[in-house]
């Protein structure tokens, strides 16, 4: 591992207090970035910045859309689709325990779900780690740092972080990924919402639609990769015992307004 990977690495783990201070400092609300422990996979293990493709250039074909996307989505300010990019922007594990329950059916909160809640952090610490890799690589700026338009959050919790790959993207597939594997009956529902969270970003204005995409394939590269590792494996058997459990109990915590966060989200964001 190079030295600039060892930075990434140990970046990755403090980036909560970067993102808290920035924020702090500008008067905005902090988002929430769980300190994260070490992942499951050797440093190093994924170059990110060779498996997406090449972040678009000036006036090429993927920044005209991304232009595009920018502009008509500035249309959704304040409507529903917005408020819930908004409530996304959070990334504490209570944040995406609500975000998902719904998909999975039943509450799930870190008291309730303790093994989920501990091997997703561990599968952050690793895909974060790649992705800011090539974030890194790439140096893309964000869209609104290139075309003016409002976002869905103050712009000085972002504007000091590339755009490209996007962060929250790979957070919420991750989510995704792990959930849909240890509840394969609710797939389609879960995997629905993790597409959502990403177009969430997009949505926001804090990234644009390639970096969305680029997120997605990072998320899924690294799922792929940790599936090579016994001790991953070990721990999705856990946390797969502990979710059937939750769902059976009879007496499970129902999440609410699931018929509308569902038809919010069926479409496309854009």
């Amino acid at each position: 591992m190079n030295d600039m990977r060892k930075l990434i690495c140990a970046g990755v783990v403090t980036a909560g207090i970067s993102i808290l201070a920035g924020a702090a400092l500008a008067g905005a609300e902090p988002v929430k970035f769980p300190t994260l422990p070490k992942g499951y996979l050797a440093p190093g293990a994924l170059n990110a910045e060779h498996i997406v493709a090449p972040a678009p250039t000036d006036g090429d074909p993927r920044d005209q859309t991304d232009r595009a996307v920018f502009q008509s989505t500035r249309a959704l300010k304040d409507g529903e689709r917005w408020k819930l990019a908004t409530r996304d922007v959070q990334m504490a594990p209570a944040a995406m325990m609500e975000a998902y329950s719904c998909s999975v059916g039943v509450k799930l909160t870190a008291d309730n779900a303790p093994k989920l809640n501990a091997i997703m952090l561990r599968v952050l610490g690793d895909s974060m780690v790649a992705n800011e890799s090539a974030k890194h690589h790439f140096k893309r700026l964000r869209p609104f740092q290139v075309a003016q338009g409002e976002i869905c959050q103050p712009t000085a919790q972002v504007a000091s972080s590339f755009d490209y790959p996007s962060g929250h993207t790979v957070w919420g597939w991750s989510w995704a990924l792990v959930l849909a594997e240890l509840a394969p009956d609710q797939a389609t529902e879960i995997l629905t919402r993790g597409r959502a969270y990403g177009q969430s970003r997009a949505v926001c204005g804090a990234h644009n639609a390639s970096a969305v995409e680029a997120g997605a394939v990072v998320a899924a590269s690294t799922f792929a990769t940790l599936h090579g590792s016994p001790e991953f494996r070990a721990d999705m058997d856990q946390a797969r015992a502990e979710l059937a459990a939750l769902r059976a109990a009879p007496g499970a915590e129902k999440p609410q307004a699931c018929d509308a966060e569902a038809a919010l989200i069926a479409p496309s964001a854009y």
